[in-house]
């Protein structure tokens, strides 16, 4: 079958990669795409976001499955203009879409079917924002932009004087454009973050590997909030814990979405925070994580295409999923000065040769003169798997030792938590 991936950064690479090991795949193209996934498929100069492009080619190219990577695509309805048109495709419609492209719907949701989220308050202006200033006798909080703002609208505020500045420059500065128009300010929750993946047909729901995603650019979870530097899987949780997950947050809302008319369709991916007093919601998305899909893929046995394939078609019971018993780590190389001013155009290079067993995924990359660039903050994503976490963090900073371009910054901890996780559970 002739598959079509929409997208062109890390996830979408290592999309492309698990979708090129399926035996029912024959062709793979990829929109945009970038030089990395280039070597297993064909990249067409087509935007995500240019729907009624893509719906075209789509249709041209007789595509079996098209596979939705980031999540503007989804909200922008492209799942509504492939399905009016009969063309299978793999994500939620838009109205589905909305858990993640916007937080005052998914917080409010959660909120009226008793899925454990933080407290929360939403807020279209700044006075109103700023009111609320006076209820609060305890930071740090929360100050979240509704819509998409590519994982940087969360912002963590530790003082009133931070809150104000923060509220002011969302909902009057409008630094985030459209994204900051209305914004959810919640209570700061700790405990260890894990992301869960489920796929759904709308009736079935199967589990992927768990993951934990490293948000902060820093080590030791400091610095400002990233697109994420890097995630390991799976995320080490108990029975118990994985019990109250499946039965008190993914069960009840995939039904409770039901219950609102939405046919959910695709993957849910619930970023979690594990508190005292339980798992909790931080938010939901609508598609698969970046970079959390980077490091789950590689320890899927199953076909991903069949899966994939099975959700559209409503018959995800019929399929089972395997997974490896092998742990894998994924760590993100970022150019210089992330997330925030940042060069771009500079020289990667690959000093010695990397082991077989590594996986290379490009997230911002681009060819310029014969010679591979970088093209945006986040550029490559540095892939092992191993039985041994221990062993797994340990191949994955000796290969990063061999790649280099100038302003290259990375994470030195991926894994760490899960290490510390698994020496507590010997302990007992």
């Amino acid at each position: 079958m002739k598959v079509l991936v929409v997208g062109g950064g890390g996830r979408e690479h290592a999309l492309a990669w698990k979708l090129s090991k399926s035996k029912k795949v024959k062709k793979i193209y990829a929109a945009p795409g970038n030089p990395g996934i280039a070597l297993i498929a064909t990249c067409v100069d087509i935007l995500a976001t240019d729907i009624q492009g893509l719906a075209r080619f789509a249709e041209e190219k007789k595509i079996d499955l098209t596979v939705v990577g980031p999540e503007i695509p989804l909200a922008l309805g492209i799942v509504d203009e492939f399905t009016k048109k009969g063309l299978k495709i793999f994500g939620p419609h838009r109205h589905a879409s909305r858990i993640e492209a916007d937080k005052s719907f998914a917080r409010d949701f959660m909120h009226r079917f008793g899925i454990p989220a933080p407290r929360f308050q939403i807020y279209e202006t700044a006075s109103g924002a700023l009111k609320y200033t006076k209820t609060i006798n305890k930071y740090p909080v929360v100050v979240k932009a509704s819509g998409l703002a590519g994982g940087k609208g969360t912002f963590v505020v530790n003082t009133r004087k931070e809150y104000e500045k923060t509220v002011d420059e969302i909902l009057v500065q409008h630094r985030l454009g459209e994204a900051g128009n209305t914004i959810v300010v919640e209570e700061f929750l700790t405990g260890q973050e894990a992301s869960i993946f489920v796929l759904t047909d709308g009736i079935t729901i199967t589990y992927l590997p768990s993951s934990q995603d490293h948000k902060r650019l820093h080590d030791r979870n400091r610095g400002p909030n990233t697109g994420g530097m890097g995630a390991y899987a799976p995320y080490p949780t108990n029975r118990r814990v994985s019990n109250i997950i499946e039965q008190v947050i993914i069960q009840p809302t995939i039904l409770s979405l039901k219950d609102q008319g939405i046919d959910y369709k695709g993957v849910l991916y619930a970023g979690i925070i594990l508190t005292s007093l339980g798992p909790k919601v931080l938010e939901f998305n609508c598609r698969f994580g970046d970079p959390e899909a980077q490091a789950m893929f590689p320890i899927i046995e199953s076909d991903l295409f069949e899966a994939l394939l099975a959700v559209v078609n409503r018959e995800l019971s019929d399929v089972e999923m395997k997974v490896k018993n092998h742990w894998s780590i994924c760590v993100v190389l970022a150019s210089g000065g992330y997330p925030f001013e940042y060069r771009v155009g500079e020289e990667i290079e690959f000093r010695e040769k990397l082991s077989a067993k590594t996986l290379i995924f490009h997230a911002g990359t681009k060819m310029e003169d014969s010679k591979l660039v970088t093209a945006s903050g986040r550029v490559l994503n540095v892939v092992t798997t191993h039985e041994n976490l221990k062993i797994a963090k340990q191949r994955v900073y000796e290969e990063i030792k061999k790649i280099h371009f100038h302003g290259m910054y990375y994470r030195k901890d991926i894994g760490n938590s899960g290490m510390k996780k698994m020496k507590r559970k010997r302990r007992r």
